[in-house]
């Protein structure tokens, strides 16, 4: 039964060794202990700071990202707007220019016709004149063939010409 009763000898000497080392856990042992545990408590409260910085941050950069995204958006549509603007007023432009030009060659090509249609008219008003003086010239030929014809001819012209006065 002595393991169940220990003798007082062995209780003063076990007291004796716990007490020596609760002190010196007590004198160097604990304070290092509660001094790693506070030092780990500091770390991961401010681990937890800096988290929170970090995320307050982070949402601040989301914000930002947004606004900048949102502005940027903004930005495209307008120029979006713009460019199509231009597009337009380019094709207005464009088609007014092609008209305008449109209406210039037409213009021209009317003056010209109507310059060729005068040149023609004038072409063949000549030729007219050509044949009929022609023709006249053989109908005088054949009619005016003998001498005789001749002499009446001239008298005639000659007559409503320079006409005489007979009273005188």
């Amino acid at each position: 039964m002595s393991l169940l009763l220990p003798e007082p000898g062995l209780i003063f000497w076990m007291v004796l060794v716990f007490a020596l080392v609760f002190f010196i856990l007590a004198k160097w042992g604990f304070p290092v202990i509660t001094g790693m545990i506070d030092k780990r408590s500091a770390y991961i409260q401010q681990s937890l700071r800096d988290a929170e910085e970090a995320t307050q941050r982070l949402s601040a950069l989301e914000e930002e990202h947004q606004r900048m995204l949102e502005q940027t958006r903004r930005e495209q549509a307008q120029l979006l707007k713009e460019a199509s603007d231009a597009r337009a007023k380019m094709l207005s432009e464009a088609r007014d220019d092609a008209q305008a030009l449109s209406e210039q060659m037409l213009t021209r090509a009317r003056e010209e016709i109507s310059a060729e249609k005068e040149a023609a008219l004038a072409q063949a008003r000549r030729e007219i004149a050509l044949l009929g003086v022609s023709v006249a010239e053989k109908i005088l030929r054949d009619h005016l063939s003998d001498e005789e014809t001749q002499r009446a001819l001239l008298d005639r012209l000659s007559e409503e010409a320079f006409p005489h006065d007979e009273t005188s």
